[in-house]
Order: C-alpha cells, then structure tokens, then sequence
C-alpha cells in the first residue's frame, strides 16, 4: 500500500509504503529510502512502533539525526573529508567540522529514491548517483529492497555498481527503542548483548587512530548482556570522548548483537555481512519532535549500524568497501524480532 507523505520544497511529493508480514508492520518512505514505523508485537501480542522517526517527509529533510535513513554512498566518517583511490585524491564535502559524515550534506539520505518494486511484503528503491556525486567517481545505480523474509525478520538488502572503481558502504540509520518510540526515558535501561571482542578507538573528532581495542575489563564489553547505560557514565577516555557510546565494534559472528526491552520483553536480533556495527546511544538527540508529537529526548534510542569501519579507506589494513568498475556491491542486514 502507498500513501503520500508530504510534498517536498521542489513540489514533489514523497510517498509513504507500508508492508506487512504477520503482526509485524513496516512504513517506508521514497524519501531516503527510510524506515519510518515499525510495528512490533510483544508477548501479549500487543503491538507498538520500535523506530524513531517523524511524521512526514519534511521532519526528515530538515534533521540532522537521520532517523532511520539509509545512508552513503559511504556510511560514517572520513578523516578531512579525502581519501587516495588509484593514485588520484578523492575529495568529499567537509560537514563535520573538517571531516566528512556519511558522504556530506546531499546524502542519500535526503534524496527522493524511486519505487522500483512492492508486494504485500517488501518494497524496493532505486537511485542513480552520477559520477562526481558527493566526490565519488563512477555513474552509479543503487538499489535498497525491504523485506519480510518471514513472520519475525525484516531484511535489508542493498545492492550497487559503478563504472568506475568506488566507494560502496552504506547502512541504515534507524534508532531503536524496544520498549516503543515514545517512551525515550526507557531506552538507556534496555539490555544490549554483543559478542565484539574489539572496539575502533577514536579521537575526540569521532575519527579512528587505527588501534582495535580489547572490550576486556572496559565498559565497551556487552559480551554478557547489561543494560546500555549501565556503564555509560564510566570514567572511561573512549566514553568520555563521545559523549556516551558512538563506536564501532567488529563482527566476526551473528546475531552481532542483540537488544531488549526487559519489560515487553521485545527485543531485535541484528545479523548483517559486514565487518563492523556502529552502537550510537543517541547522545546528540536534544528533544526535537518527532511522530506523534513525541520529544526524542537526550540518548531516547539506540542506533545498530552494520557497516565498514569508519575511516577505513584511509587505513589499508582494514576490510575495504572499494569496488571495481563493474563489480557488484551486496549486502544484507537482518533484523528478527521476538
């Protein structure tokens, strides 16, 4: 099904779909290629919207969140906004502070994608990026399908190629709060379970130095489960460089991790294929209004984005997202529900 969901400033109107499988119930819109609701039951059958977001199209085009958006055409930050691809400086928009933060000010995120396909339970965007879009070479065509592979697991897979070598690494910027979006004073009391042995560390630019960091004996362990904020106010030099938890964690095993409301007793189990998992606690949220005339207030959800690590095309010893002109980009996220 497809609703409108706002006319943009240029006169388009973005649309929202809505799938469904089961109790479980997804709205996405055209615009970003975002997940807007999320409908999921707890054990009573009683259903409730997961996800943070807004209530048309133009919450998203003036935030600065990202609220469950898909984002690239590379996903998280590039030290001063360049990096060397074949010999050649590849130049990007310097949007955070001298850095680059997910591909700039004109992300996917806040570009109109066009409905390709939709069924009862999946839908799927396309977008063509021209080469020297954001800095990046190549005309590239990009694809993101949503999907109900199932009663309890919604898939994301994204799909791309260049005719130039590239950058492909994007992710999906949803905030989740198990216990309902509208509840952000729970968030921080939900119970996060991941199985990283190693963090990134980073400076205070949220950039990586390079070092992969033991989670041993640090507040950065959720290999036993705890609730995020537990720690989250240790006298820790990583936490206190971010503000709370903004950093990537490898994932060498799935589920990569897993969060619950120990309440509802919902929770979301995230397997993906890529090498890192961004954990973000919401620690730039500041009580702007969002569905329903809800204030997503300080640290009100918890962001699970699969990707590569930050910065990795300028440090050559990590997975790398490059691919050759003509090479497929694939990947898939999953998110089960119980």
């Amino acid at each position: 099904m497809k609703k409108t969901f706002g006319k943009l400033p240029d006169g388009r109107e973005a649309g929202l779909y809505i799938i469904t499988c089961g109790a479980l119930e997804a709205h996405i819109t055209d615009f970003g290629a975002t997940l807007v609701r999320l409908f999921v039951p707890n054990q009573a059958g009683e259903r409730v919207d997961v996800v943070l977001g807004y209530d048309d199209a133009n919450g998203y085009l003036n935030s600065t969140a990202y609220f469950g958006a898909t984002v690239g055409r590379n996903a998280n930050r590039v030290k001063d906004g360049k990096f060397t691809l074949n010999g050649n400086t590849v130049r990007l928009p310097q949007n955070d502070g001298a850095n680059n933060l997910h591909s700039g000010p004109d992300s996917y995120a806040f570009r109109l994608w066009e409905c390709k396909r939709q069924e009862e339970n999946l839908v799927q965007f396309v977008l063509h990026s021209p080469d020297g879009d954001q800095g990046f070479p190549g005309n590239a065509d990009v694809s993101v399908t949503y999907a109900f592979t199932s009663t309890d697991t919604l898939e994301i897979t994204y799909d791309a190629i260049s005719d130039k070598d590239t950058v492909f690494n994007l992710t999906n910027h949803t905030y989740f709060n198990m216990a309902g979006h509208d509840k952000p004073e729970l968030a921080m009391g939900q119970t996060l379970c991941m199985p990283a042995r190693f963090f990134t560390i980073a400076d205070a630019e949220s950039i990586p130095t390079g070092e992969k960091r033991d989670v041993s004996g640090t507040p950065m362990d959720f290999r036993t489960p705890k609730a995020v904020g537990r720690d989250i106010g240790a006298d820790y030099e990583a936490l206190k460089l971010q503000g709370g938890y903004d950093h990537n964690f490898e994932v060498f095993c799935n589920p990569c991790a897993i969060l619950t409301d120990p309440v509802s007793g919902r929770s979301v189990a995230v397997s993906t294929d890529c090498p890192g998992m961004q954990m973000y606690s919401g620690n730039f949220l500041t009580g702007e209004k969002g569905k329903d005339g809800v204030a997503y207030t300080y640290r009100g959800g918890v962001a699970l984005e699969t990707q590569y690590y930050p910065d990795c095309v300028n440090k050559s010893e990590w997975p790398q997202p490059i691919y050759k002109a003509g090479q497929r980009y694939h990947s898939v996220t999953s998110f089960t529900f119980k």
